[in-house]
């Protein structure tokens, strides 16, 4: 595993309910259009779901994604899929 996915993982495993965390997304469009947001909030909960997002996978592959449960400033409730694009900041 590389030393930017262990530390990916290591601020994932990490969290607790009502940490205060900033994510940090790359967003990637084409070959060359590269941006990223970022969403800030307390967390919730982690939870690794089991998802459909792959085409034309067999019935029984299992695909799960790790993602984070996170109540905005605003109150807005709202899930973050954690990728390889992914930074975890507490803040």
């Amino acid at each position: 595993m590389k030393a930017a996915e262990q530390e990916l993982r290591d601020a994932y495993d990490q969290l607790q309910p009502g940490d205060r965390i900033e994510v940090v997304h790359g967003v990637t469009v084409g070959s060359s259009a590269k941006w990223s947001t970022a969403t800030v909030g307390k967390v919730l909960r982690r939870e690794r779901r089991r998802h459909g997002l792959h085409f034309r996978r067999n019935s029984d592959d299992k695909v799960f994604s790790d993602v984070l449960i996170l109540a905005r400033d605003d109150g807005e409730l709202t899930t973050v899929t954690i990728d390889e694009f992914t930074r975890i900041k507490k803040i």
